[in-house]
């Protein structure tokens, strides 16, 4: 099981009255590390691309992306810490049109941007449902082979939440 491993940097201002990350910047920090693995950015050296960076962004993007679903399970609060937390990604399932990012965060440096798990209670964990939409159309357009190629390696099971009464 291969993951991706996201260094993101938490800001004073994400903090509630308690002193913990707010539950709406949770998702901040997941979009933070979703857009850092999987856009290409046009400023970012070629040897420092991530493995999975394959969507182009901007005005001139062909293909945009949509959020579907978002789904968060707060397992234990997450206070202020310089040092940035990890947000471990994989994918949950890879559609037709649509992936599923799957994610857990937390703590502790991060040694490498791929690789197994290296445990640990997660603060966190998430799923995001992205459907890859053409920029023309505006309707869902089919993963191509490039962004499939590049994703596979990070398939595995999806996250199970608790269960709902």
């Amino acid at each position: 099981m291969t993951r991706l491993h996201v260094p993101v940097a938490l800001r004073w201002s994400d903090l509630d009255a308690y002193q913990h990350v707010n539950n709406v910047e949770m998702f901040r920090l997941l979009e933070d590390a979703r857009i850092t693995a999987f856009w290409r950015h046009a400023d970012a050296p070629a040897d420092d691309a991530w493995p999975t960076a394959v969507l182009d962004t901007g005005p001139h993007a062909t293909s945009h992306t949509l959020v579907a679903r978002q789904e968060i399970e707060y397992l234990r609060p997450l206070g202020f810490t310089r040092t940035p937390v990890r947000v471990e990604m994989w994918i949950g399932h890879l559609g037709g049109a649509s992936l599923e990012v799957c994610y857990e965060v937390h703590d502790g440096p991060v040694a490498g941007r791929t690789g197994p798990s290296p445990g640990g209670a997660p603060y966190a964990k998430a799923a995001t449902t992205i459907v890859v939409v053409d920029a023309a159309t505006e309707k869902p357009r089919r993963i191509s082979a490039d962004e499939r190629a590049a994703w596979e390696p990070y398939v595995e099971e999806p996250l199970t939440f608790r269960r709902r009464r």
